[in-house]
């Protein structure tokens, strides 16, 4: 079964209260986060000023954003990856509270709540294979408006966040090749009349992150009068699991979101479910700046390591109970 396809019906994880833990922990850790964490039960980007200058894609020589990137070398001495080596650790872009993606899990019986997931996985991963160690990493909890910001600013030398290639975002940020494959789905409770992306969100409010694709789909289809017209889709939150906290408490009727992240989400509220099928195909890839030519062929070629060795057991460790069996991480052309 491919990755994005997922299933309806998903154990609890918590509810209202569990969402109370881990927000207050986003508001406690919501800066830099420097970590010298222990690794997942799967394995582990960053950026800075390239010498290349990066290939300007524009959306309309992009049909297929995910095959953009530039192929895989394994050189360690361009001026980003020796950059990154000099100062001796990974800055990273992530989610904390993106269940079983990058996350603080409040159940944690170790005294340190330490950042876990597929995500933080390959982040190690990458810094394992670029600096010799993979706890050599500092994470910045990024809110999902501000994953191309903070990679322009040079706040962070990539983002490892749940983070769609796509036409629009490869002319203002350099992507990796794609490491997941997953399809925006509608998530509502279990008692709702609403069937999936269709009519019967007719009158029904719609949560959905701000500077997220899902926003970008809905606003687009509302324009071109492919979403009925009476959906409401003025809600949008920094962050996906505040869609989730909104829907709890009834101050929306549903969440349109990547399908893997929403199966997340229902794991952590049994009284919720995703409703139809994925009606888009994305793939995630790591982020970095333009113009990092070198880094981003470093980082695709630990990708290609990674999907032989690594892929599989962190997808076994934190996804396959949402997302059920996967056929392997998506095939990858390069430019």
């Amino acid at each position: 079964m491919n990755a994005r396809r997922v299933r309806t019906a998903l154990k609890g994880w918590g509810g209202v209260g569990a969402m109370a833990v881990v927000c207050a922990l986003t508001a406690v850790f919501a800066l830099v986060l420097p970590l010298a964490q222990s690794r997942g039960d799967g394995s582990t980007g960053t950026g800075g000023q390239g010498m290349a200058k990066g290939v300007q894609t524009k959306a309309e020589e992009c049909p297929a954003p995910q095959n953009q990137s530039l192929a895989p070398s394994g050189d360690q001495n361009g001026a980003t990856v020796q950059a990154i080596q000099k100062r001796g650790y990974l800055s990273v872009g992530v989610d904390q509270n993106s269940f079983r993606w990058g996350y603080r899990d409040p159940n944690s019986s170790s005294e340190k709540v330490e950042l876990e997931g597929f995500d933080i996985d390959l982040a190690h991963e990458i810094a394992d294979k670029i600096l010799g160690d993979p706890n050599a990493i500092r994470f910045h909890a990024i809110p999902t408006n501000q994953r191309v910001p903070a990679i322009q600013r040079g706040d962070v030398d990539m983002v490892v966040r749940t983070m769609t290639i796509t036409c629009k975002r490869l002319e203002e940020v350099a992507f990796s090749s794609p490491y997941f494959e997953t399809g925006q789905q509608v998530l509502a409770p279990k008692t709702s009349d609403i069937t999936g992306y269709d009519d019967s969100l007719a009158n029904k409010k719609i949560c959905s992150a701000t500077g997220s694709t899902a926003w970008e789909k809905l606003d687009a289809d509302k324009k071109a009068g492919k979403l009925v017209a009476s959906a409401d889709i003025k809600t949008t939150v920094p962050n996906q699991l505040d869609c989730l906290v909104r829907l709890q408490l009834g101050e929306v009727d549903a969440v349109v979101t990547d399908g893997a992240l929403a199966a997340s989400q229902a794991a952590q509220d049994p009284t919720v479910e995703l409703k139809g099928e994925p009606f888009t195909e994305e793939y995630y890839g790591v982020a970095m700046k333009k113009g990092a030519d070198d880094l981003v062929r470093r980082v695709n070629q630990v990708l290609v390591d990674y999907r032989k060795d690594g892929w599989q057991k962190s997808y076994d460790a934190w996804l396959k109970a949402s997302l059920g069996a996967s056929s392997g991480p998506p095939a990858v052309t390069y430019q």
